[in-house]
């Protein structure tokens, strides 16, 4: 089994320049959602990430935001039945869910309140738990790669990377998700590019 090592992750992270920087400062100082408004667009904008390039993601987000401050239907600017019913009913629900939120007692019932949200599963469920703050890592296809070739959970890849390096679990995370994503990393075979 080979283990990213922390001399491998700092030059991942100098590979990956300004927008690496940018990952660790946006990652270090996330804070939980402070009104409801902000739960809702953090909800909504990971049901738009959901399965799509971050890039594309972000204008759909966009587009979803404007319908709803509107009053118009979603569906008229995204065409995803599903997730467009799930984003009316996030927004129609946000001081509910903010609460509900707030009133668990332990970041496992947070997560497990997340993933009741609609559309939003047991993968991504992780993503807005991260969004939210919380010090955990998203089991994605990368992450997952990367951990099963050191024998270990995606969360365990990132809290020992995140102790040798000084980060959050989070942040290792979305290091060396960026890293997978931009070629740095190749996760299906773990080599590092020079």
């Amino acid at each position: 089994m080979t283990q990213i090592t922390a001399e491998q992750f700092r030059a991942v992270l100098a590979a990956l320049g300004e927008q690496g920087a940018d990952d660790v400062a946006w990652s270090e100082s996330i804070a939980p959602p402070a009104t409801a408004d902000d739960f809702a667009q953090e909800a909504i904008f990971v049901i738009c990430n959901s399965g799509m390039k971050n890039t594309v993601a972000k204008m759909i987000f966009d587009r979803s935001m404007g319908a709803l401050a509107a009053g118009t239907p979603v569906i008229d600017v995204f065409k995803h039945k599903g997730k467009a019913a799930a984003i009316e009913a996030i927004w129609a629900d946000r001081d509910v869910l903010l609460s509900m939120y707030r009133a668990c007692t332990t970041e496992a019932l947070r997560i497990e309140l997340l993933v009741a949200l609609p559309w939003v599963g047991h993968i991504t469920k992780y993503h807005l738990a991260k969004n939210f703050g919380m010090n955990v890592a998203k089991p994605d296809v990368h992450l997952q790669r990367l951990a099963t070739r050191e024998g270990c959970t995606a969360q365990a890849l990132c809290e020992r990377l995140a102790v040798e390096v000084g980060l959050r679990a989070a942040t290792v995370d979305v290091v060396l998700w960026r890293a997978c994503a931009n070629g740095v990393i190749n996760s299906r075979t773990g080599e590092i590019a020079a």
